[in-house]
């Protein structure tokens, strides 16, 4: 089923979740672990992320410099394949730009067709300083608005090359908002007005960065319905854990943190994953009493403090049993 289908014929809100495939030479078991938790709360369908390639310079002893090339990580198309036929549950492959060839993007389209995957998150991907270049044999999608075009054509039957009676895909496609405007933004305004083209050229959803502060949400979605975007507008979140995530998320993630979020984990550093828990408990159910057609968990590799705050939530596992 389609992700757009879910929330449409939901009669409650959808908890959802994203996971990262293992690193190169690392064990799925893992992964499974994970999602064996996470299917304890039926899941209507599972985000699968994508990472480029890039490099880095290495200084060695005597001087030089030694360029590495960090290979992309495998996996997202394997992984979403075995969500599907070993949970019966619906996975969303992150699709990106930066990395990746319009070439490298249809095939990766048709390998998701042949398995009966319909779904896709398109997002522009992080441009890396030192990115592996840009092979100059193939076409490139710089925007996540020409790669949301480009999966509404081949659905259309236009593939990139001309072939006559081409199958038509029929992918949903969801895309990325920013509750706090995208750190390349100007204003949060210009923001929504790029989220506005990327809605209008095809995307069904979306699901926002995640974020610490209910009200930048709230003012987010008021903003997007006056800018006439009336697809669902799903918060993303990820649960606070560690101290050290007080400078890791601003900087990796160009979000602000609550000032009393900040000073309670401050105060108490070692009960920093009980605080952040109770933080996202606290943000579930004011969204949830607020009607958002669900809430969207970034969970990274484990997912118990995640399940921990949907434990705390006032309808309990009634919220995601359907």
């Amino acid at each position: 089923m389609k992700v757009i289908e879910h929330y449409d014929r939901a009669d409650e809100p959808l908890i959802s979740f994203e996971i990262i495939p293992p690193k190169r030479g690392g064990s799925v078991k893992k992964v499974f672990e994970s999602l064996d938790k996470v299917m304890k709360y039926n899941p209507p369908f599972i985000d699968v992320t994508y990472h480029a390639a890039e490099s880095y310079y290495e200084e060695l002893g005597d001087g030089t410099i030694k360029r590495h090339i960090k290979r992309k990580r495998p996996g997202t198309i394997g992984l979403c394949a075995a969500i599907k036929h070993k949970y019966d549950v619906d996975p969303v492959p992150h699709l990106i730009c930066e990395g990746f060839t319009r070439e490298e993007t249809e095939d990766a389209l048709i390998e998701l067709n042949f398995l009966g995957i319909d779904n896709v998150l398109a997002i522009r991907g992080d441009a890396q300083e030192n990115a592996t270049p840009r092979l100059k044999n193939g076409t490139f999608n710089k925007y996540a608005i020409d790669l949301v075009n480009q999966i509404k054509d081949m659905n259309r039957g236009k593939y990139l090359e001309d072939i006559v009676n081409a199958h038509e895909t029929n992918f949903c496609v969801g895309v990325a908002g920013y509750p706090e405007k995208h750190f390349e933004a100007p204003n949060l305004d210009f923001d929504i007005e790029m989220l506005k083209k990327k809605v209008d050229a095809g995307g069904d959803y979306i699901v926002t960065q995640m974020f610490f502060d209910n009200e930048a949400y709230f003012r987010f979605v008021d903003k997007c319905r006056s800018a006439g975007i009336k697809c669902p507008i799903v918060p993303g979140l990820k649960v606070l854990t560690r101290e050290r995530h007080l400078n890791f998320l601003p900087k990796f993630f160009h979000l602000n943190i609550p000032e009393a979020l900040s000073d309670e984990v401050q105060a108490d550093p070692e009960n920093a994953r009980e605080i952040g828990v109770e933080w996202a408990a606290q943000q579930c159910t004011e969204l949830l009493e607020k009607g958002v057609p669900g809430i969207h968990f970034y969970i990274m590799g484990d997912p118990t403090p995640a399940l921990d705050a949907v434990d705390q939530l006032p309808l309990g596992h009634d919220v995601v049993k359907r």
